[in-house]
């Protein structure tokens, strides 16, 4: 008797979190429909922009994304690109030279010191800030691609908004294989639902590869002071800092010509050490809507892989399965459909159902994976 009270009990949990999970995911469809997608062209507004680059080993894409760069419709007298060289060891140095020889942009190339740190990422940004002559800090990552309309569109946003910090749409590059088309998918619900919280006035995620803030904004809010020891987060804590100083500060850029391409994992032991990296932030958030909401998204992934036990178990029928299963993935495509169209990433919209029947095993390891402290960076080991 007591086991089945146990059982009925769970199986109502089950129906409480994913029916509450649907009306989340259909909350969020509706933010992201209500982001504003243009602001007016802005000339000459007079801030100086700063592009920080951190890079190590990059010598297969730096020139493709500092060639990007160089073909911005914004000015080029209205910013500078700094490449921090963080020890690299193949040819990426030689060709950043060779870029500031030809190219008509202002580049700089840093080279940072050899020396040990939990956050590569964190140091080279912070170094870069204080060499910027640039009054707005953008950050993007060395195996980027760019559109032509990038700071332009990024300037717009900030001249428009007057934001303290701006977070950018980032998606992969052309797809070849599924596993490219999964972590595209994937990819995208991270953005959308980000972009959603920041819709919301709940910032939570946010994506290095793509931001921008005021260098002032940086300098008030202490920089990366108290997070420097934590290994991933060079984005995310500096946003939830932000938002608590400039609750109505921060933005999403929902503009095509603001989406940065980066390439897809090629090799499962860099995708698990990355989704590492990610997954163990979340229990050194310090505000309060982050880390429930990881608690919640695992909790009903969670709750998805027992509903399977259940129904192997005899416990639910496949049916009841099934019913489960439509409730979280129903609203799911409709609020990834519309991110991956966004994203010019219709294609992928096929693969939904493949990532939603893997996503709830996936989480729930990343979720148990990181409570080994320990991760890996470019070849570096980061505790």
């Amino acid at each position: 008797m007591l086991n089945h009270y146990f059982f009925l009990w769970l199986v109502i949990f089950i129906w409480i979190i994913l029916i509450s999970y649907a009306v989340f995911t259909i909350v969020l469809t509706f933010l992201w429909s209500r982001l504003k997608t243009n602001y007016p062209v802005t000339k000459n507004q007079g801030d100086l922009f700063t592009v920080i680059i951190p890079v190590r080993n990059e010598k297969d894409s730096i020139t493709a994304l500092l060639s990007d760069i160089n073909d911005q419709t914004f000015s080029a007298d209205q910013f500078e690109v700094l490449v921090m060289n963080d020890g690299s060891t193949d040819e990426t140095a030689n060709l950043v030279q060779q870029c500031i020889d030809t190219f008509k942009i202002n580049i700089r190339l840093i080279h940072l010191p050899d020396s040990p740190t939990a956050s590569p990422k964190k140091r080279a940004i912070e170094s870069a800030i204080a060499e910027a002559k640039g009054t707005v800090i953008v950050t993007t990552d060395g195996d980027c691609r760019v559109e032509t309309g990038w700071l332009q569109s990024i300037a717009d946003c900030y001249a428009a908004t007057n934001a303290k910090l701006i977070s950018g749409p980032v998606t992969f590059t052309t797809e070849n294989s599924l596993t490219d088309y999964l972590q595209t998918v994937e990819f995208a619900s991270l953005i959308g639902s980000g972009a959603s919280a920041i819709s919301a006035g709940f910032p939570s995620l946010c994506n290095g590869a793509n931001l921008a803030y005021p260098k002032s904004v940086f300098y008030e809010v202490n920089g990366f002071d108290g997070v420097k020891h934590i290994a991933s987060g060079d984005d995310e804590f500096l946003m939830h800092k932000i938002a608590a100083k400039y609750p109505d500060g921060i933005q999403f850029l929902k503009n095509s010509q603001a989406i940065v391409r980066t390439k897809p994992h090629q090799e499962w032991s860099l995708f698990f050490r990355q989704r590492k990296r990610w997954a163990s932030k979340w229990k050194h958030y310090q505000s309060k809507t982050p880390l429930v909401l990881a608690l919640y998204i695992f909790s009903c992934n969670f709750s998805l892989i027992i509903s399977c036990l259940l129904c192997i178990s005899g416990n639910i029928t496949f049916a009841e399965l099934a019913i489960f299963w439509l409730i979280k993935c129903a609203p799911e495509w409709l609020f990834l459909g519309l991110v991956l169209k966004f994203l010019q990433k219709s294609s992928s919209i096929f693969y939904i159902p493949v990532t939603q029947i893997i996503y709830p095993f996936y989480v729930c390891f990343f979720g148990l994976a990181v409570q080994k402290p320990s991760y890996e960076w470019k070849g570096r080991k980061l505790i």
